[in-house]
């Protein structure tokens, strides 16, 4: 939906409330039946009680609306954050029920963390470093991404069949074959179902009459389907069944777990795990990474959100981020999980027509609303139906269409995205992380680029005219010094109020990070009323035919110098250049008649031409100012060319 360009701006105050208030608040409720099943899931999925997900979106809706601008996006628990929030309960001692004891120490532990590192996002909110999001290669996130969803698939699977996942990815993977074989068969036809409903909705839509059932969120059409087949296989009362000759348990186990009581599944912080010698370096590991993912998550997702807004409002992302880190502080103050800006309820809340942030705000009173009066209802939902929308949801994170995606782009980026996902499977996230960051470097020393301008990008401002200034960039621009490259062009640009030409002519490397993130500011300044124009590319290769592919510069720049004078001349001028380091020249006999009245007649001329560096050029310059040239009075002229090997094409 476009607006027409007359229709303001909706506002996110005390009057865009009441003006939009049945837009925002249908948008609301449409996001609320999408949200519940995830938010217990996800909570599942991480170790936590399921309405720990429902206190992260409802603390999330209520605190970022009050401080965030960022209008359409939602707030609350995301799949990628499990498994952070799965592995710091482990290393804290998680049993999956085995001890519960262990298990509630270990996850006031980890709520703990989630505060600490919803106070590092303040910092960052306040510090305004929201743009150190920028520093990271745009194949290490999507690796990061895909290696969760990887990770979220293989844990959430045996689920679906009623079995439990514990251990490593890999370790997961070698014994999901016997999962399989031991799959509880009641369990599991609720689970397919599910997996069958969510693989197919979306193509069925499109196809149906009235146009409302198109509206239908694929999870709620899941839950409608997996809670009258768990009525059917009585979940609610534990008993046995009998299928070929085996028999299989199934029971209350396999139901959600909801309080009747909110104000007692209320859990405090356990700080202690920054205080014991045992705990304190894994604490402040998990803290680290708590909000760095989270950070970049939440900023990715704002920045998605902000493109697809039909007013094209721009979110502060500081701003924001000090909203998240607040509602996180909050959140894992009563045992909520850590929360960021959410893609696909995002995403769900735009289609739905939402104005301002009180979409988010409604969502968040809705579930509240469903989670203290219903709570019989939430019980009846099966598990392996929440497990089978993780799956999808992990197999959306990381499915084929994205490694042929990135293959598109560039065969160098496919090869790190498969690295980082690697990596993050066989070591752990920021391990994984940082492999994926260190081959970035290393493919661009390979492709030549100095490490002079791995962090420092070399650029020469010069004014145009009264609206327009002019960058040119030399060394490489490449994602690790993309910072203060694209400080300077908002600050020229977007705060001065200039039209910005970027020259990349002198740009040994720029890589496919910077290529996406120049396209993305040219948006910014189109939105702005202004232009950034990307030039000095004619002499670079791209990885591929892909807009976003690596530029590599095959031209080098040098400079033709050519002089005309009387042939005699030939031998001296050939001795010249090649004294001076000018092994390759062209010499042509030639005629041609000159301005004075005694050189008016045709005269047997010489042209020679050499192509040599701009320092082998001011030589040549120099010897033919001397006076055995001099005196003949020789045409001599330069030029810049572009030199190019027939190999490099």
């Amino acid at each position: 939906m476009t607006p027409p360009a007359s229709t303001p701006a909706p506002r996110g105050d005390a009057s865009g409330f009441a003006t939009h208030f049945r837009d925002d608040a249908t948008a609301g409720f449409l996001v609320f039946l999408i949200a519940l099943p995830l938010c217990l899931g996800i909570s599942l999925a991480s170790g936590f009680p399921p309405v720990a997900g429902v206190f992260t979106a409802v603390v999330g809706a209520v605190v970022t609306t009050l401080v965030s601008n960022s209008e359409l996006t939602i707030k609350g628990p995301a799949a990628g954050l499990i498994v952070i929030v799965l592995g710091a309960m482990q290393a804290l001692g998680f049993t999956a029920g085995a001890d519960p004891t262990a298990d509630l120490r270990a996850y006031r532990m980890t709520i703990a963390i989630g505060c600490a590192a919803g106070l590092l996002q303040v910092g960052f909110g306040l510090l305004r470093v929201g743009a150190l999001s920028e520093f990271f290669p745009t194949a290490v996130v999507h690796g990061m991404l895909a290696a969760i969803g990887v990770i979220i698939f293989l844990k959430q699977l045996p689920v679906v069949f009623g079995q439990k996942a514990q251990g490593e990815p890999l370790e997961v993977l070698r014994e999901l074959p016997e999962k399989i074989a031991h799959l509880n068969p009641a369990i599991t036809v609720i689970g397919l179902v599910s997996l069958a409903i969510l693989f197919g909705w979306p193509a069925l839509r499109t196809r149906l009459r009235p146009a409302w059932l198109r509206q239908v969120p694929a999870q709620l059409l899941v839950l409608a389907v997996a809670v009258p087949l768990g009525a059917w296989f009585d979940l609610a009362n534990e008993h046995s069944y009998r299928l070929a000759g085996h028999e299989y348990r199934i029971g209350d186990s396999f139901l959600v777990g909801v309080p009747g009581n909110l104000l007692a599944a209320v859990q405090w912080p356990d700080f202690s795990v920054f205080a014991g010698p045992e705990t304190r370096l894994s604490a402040l590991k998990w803290t680290l990474l708590f909000a760095l993912v989270g950070s970049i998550e939440s900023l990715l997702s704002a920045k998605a959100i902000d493109l697809i807004d039909p007013w094209k409002r721009k979110t502060d992302m500081d701003r924001d981020l000090l909203a998240v880190g607040l509602a996180n502080v909050a959140a894992a103050s009563v045992g909520g999980l850590p929360m960021i800006s959410e893609i696909v309820r995002s995403k769900a809340n735009v289609d739905a027509g939402a104005r301002t942030r009180f979409a988010d705000l409604w969502h968040g009173l809705f579930l509240l609303a469903a989670v203290a009066l219903a709570p019989g209802l939430l019980h009846r939902i099966p598990l392996s139906a929440l497990a089978a929308m993780l799956v999808y949801t992990g197999f959306r994170l990381a499915s084929p269409r994205e490694f042929i995606n990135v293959f598109r782009i560039g065969p160098e980026q496919l090869l790190i995205f498969v690295a980082t996902i690697v990596a993050i499977l066989a070591t752990d996230l920021l391990a994984g992380v940082a492999i994926g960051v260190l081959l970035k470097f290393v493919v661009h020393a390979v492709n030549g680029v100095p490490p002079s301008s791995m962090f420092k990008p070399f650029l020469h401002v010069t004014t145009v005219d009264d609206q327009t200034v002019r960058i040119d960039a030399s060394g490489s621009a490449v994602f690790s010094n993309w910072i203060p490259f694209r400080r300077q062009i908002e600050q020229l640009g977007l705060v001065q109020g200039n039209n910005v030409i970027v020259d990349l002519d002198g740009t040994s490397l720029v890589d496919s990070s910077v290529m996406e993130k120049l396209q993305e500011l040219a948006l910014d300044f189109e939105q702005a009323g202004r232009r950034l124009d990307i030039v000095g590319l004619e002499g670079h290769r791209q990885g591929s035919s892909h807009p976003l592919a690596a530029r590599k510069r095959v031209t080098v720049q040098m400079r033709r110098v050519t002089a005309i004078g009387p042939a005699a001349l030939e031998s001296d001028l050939v001795a010249m250049a090649r004294g001076l380091g000018a092994p390759v020249y062209t010499s042509v006999p030639c005629t041609g008649g000159g301005s004075r009245p005694e050189a008016a007649g045709d005269r047997e001329l010489v042209r020679f031409e050499t192509i040599v560096p701009a320092d082998v050029a001011a030589a040549v310059l120099r010897a033919l100012r001397e006076p055995r040239f001099a005196e003949e009075r020789l045409t001599v002229w330069i030029e810049p060319v572009d030199v190019m090997r027939l190999e490099q094409l």
